[in-house]
């Protein structure tokens, strides 16, 4: 009898083992009966909550999941504004599971990968929509905030939204926007242009107010001279008023002192030159300083 008992305790164990499942904090439970979920009377997928629950051993399983929030990171992905120009932008999503029902059935089976796969197309769709009614400067610095929330109402919401799948987006996330190489080397091109423009602009008022500002210099210098100029004549004109003033009164006193000097300049201009010739009488007039006195 003992040696039966045994073996009936034993399976007794085991039976009881594989008829407990245990759903963790932070996880949803579907029960599959031959792989298939368990329904309730209104044909809703019975989703377990976190604790201990009880399933038939061999027949029933349990899927679990997650009731986290999960990132989806996505790839850079091309898009066209309003202006018609495209923009790769790269952005992510966190998001929870709001119906476990739901989901498991949309999933193909609570499956992340197709999980995500769905996500994305409706992110990409939404991204696209908001992005096709703004400019390039709204999505890069003025709008970008209004676009994300946009996109995360509109997938919270509406015909096409991810409660079908039965995800809540908790936040939608642009991280980086670029433009396309040829977009970029036509936008850049653009702004050298206009720079050069800017440039030729400057460089034209900075030469206008040079030549402005050098006529001005060259009028007050021509001012200047023409006054120095003057000042020099008057000043000239004064000094040899002066010194015929002063030779004047000075002849008058010595009037053959005067007669000497100018006999001597008269001297000095005729010998200046090698090639000059005077025919005059030894005793003429114009020698008469160079002949020796009388006795």
């Amino acid at each position: 009898m003992r040696k039966l008992l045994l073996p009936v305790l034993l399976v007794v164990v085991i039976l009881i083992y594989t008829s407990v499942v245990v759903v963790y904090e932070g996880s949803r439970g579907i029960m599959l009966r031959f792989n298939k979920a368990q329904r309730d009377a209104d044909n809703k997928v019975v989703v377990y909550e976190p604790g201990i629950h009880f399933k038939l051993p061999l027949i029933d399983s349990i899927k679990l999941l997650d009731a986290r929030i999960r990132t989806l990171e996505g790839s850079a992905t091309r898009f066209i504004t309003v202006e018609k120009k495209d923009v790769l932008v790269d952005s992510y999503v966190k998001w929870r599971i709001s119906d476990f029902g739901r989901f498991y059935t949309a999933t193909g089976g609570g499956d992340y990968s197709q999980a995500a796969n769905l996500l994305s197309r409706k992110v990409n769709d939404r991204l696209r929509s908001e992005i096709g009614t703004r400019t390039i400067k709204d999505i890069v610095s003025g709008t970008r905030g209004e676009l994300m929330a946009g996109a995360k109402k509109a997938l919270n919401s509406g015909a096409d939204s991810a409660s079908e799948l039965g995800i809540e987006v908790v936040d939608v996330r642009v991280k980086q926007i670029n433009l396309p190489d040829e977009v970029s080397s036509s936008i850049y091109q653009r702004m050298r242009a206009e720079r050069d423009a800017v440039a030729r602009e400057h460089r034209s008022q900075g030469k206008e107010k040079a030549a402005f500002i050098q006529a001005d210099v060259d009028r007050k210098v021509t001012v200047i001279l023409a006054n120095a100029n003057k000042t020099a004549q008057e000043l000239r004109g004064e000094g040899d008023a002066a010194a015929a003033k002063l030779y004047s009164q000075s002849f008058a006193n010595e009037p053959q002192f005067y007669s000497f000097v100018r006999s001597l300049k008269a001297y000095e201009d005729s010998f200046k030159g090698n090639d000059n010739m005077m025919i005059l009488k030894p005793g003429s007039e114009f020698f008469r300083f160079m002949q020796a006195p009388k006795k």
